[in-house]
């Protein structure tokens, strides 16, 4: 098992969220929030299967860190997912771009959403 170590945050991040799960990782990058004190950036992915049928479904939210690393199973609407969530603490760092994409991306954002919020 992996131990991931974040650093603490007490000025809160702006992640990007999904408002349902979605079937493409692309779906959320236009829902920026901004997160509650000591909270993470969460990226997670579900594999859902039923015999040979199977659905991806992905999410983008703002956890706690117990939350971060985890990787388990859940049953529901007749499938069994088998998820993964992946955390990370910095603005806007649950991203879905693809690592295609330039560095300043994230930081493009980040200056225009604080210029439109203070």
């Amino acid at each position: 098992k992996v131990l991931h170590i974040y650093r603490v945050q007490h000025t809160p991040l702006f992640c990007y969220t999904c408002v349902f799960p979605t079937v493409s990782p692309h779906d959320c990058i236009h829902f920026p929030v901004k997160c509650p004190p000591e909270q993470l950036c969460l990226s997670s992915r579900a594999v859902g299967r039923r015999g040979d049928f199977q659905v991806v479904l992905y999410e983008r939210s703002c956890v706690l860190s117990s939350m971060c690393g985890v990787t388990g199973q859940k049953y529901t609407m007749d499938l069994n997912f088998t998820f993964t969530n992946t955390c990370c603490d910095s603005n806007l760092c649950n991203t879905a771009l693809t690592s295609a994409a330039p560095d300043w991306t994230g930081s493009v954002i980040t200056l225009a959403l604080a210029l439109r919020l203070w």
